[in-house]
């Protein structure tokens, strides 16, 4: 069972880190405004994808699990 305790720690600690982001969204300007992120907008239709954002995000997290891992 102590492996699957550990396991929902982390899920928890990832949902916790998720909602702190969503909270603190508001205070970091540029988070989903960069060049490259995807918007759309019709006359009663908006798509909005944030490619940059999401690239970024992705980069950071490797980075951050490639130092935790050694």
């Amino acid at each position: 069972m102590a492996p699957f305790g550990k396991l929902l720690i982390v899920i928890g600690l990832f949902i916790v880190g998720a909602g702190i982001l969503l909270l603190l969204s508001d205070k970091i300007p540029w988070l989903g405004r960069l060049p490259g992120d995807i918007t759309v907008k019709r006359d009663n239709f908006t798509f909005f994808f944030p490619l940059a954002t999401c690239i970024l995000i992705s980069v950071i997290l490797s980075i951050l699990f490639w130092l935790f891992r050694k």
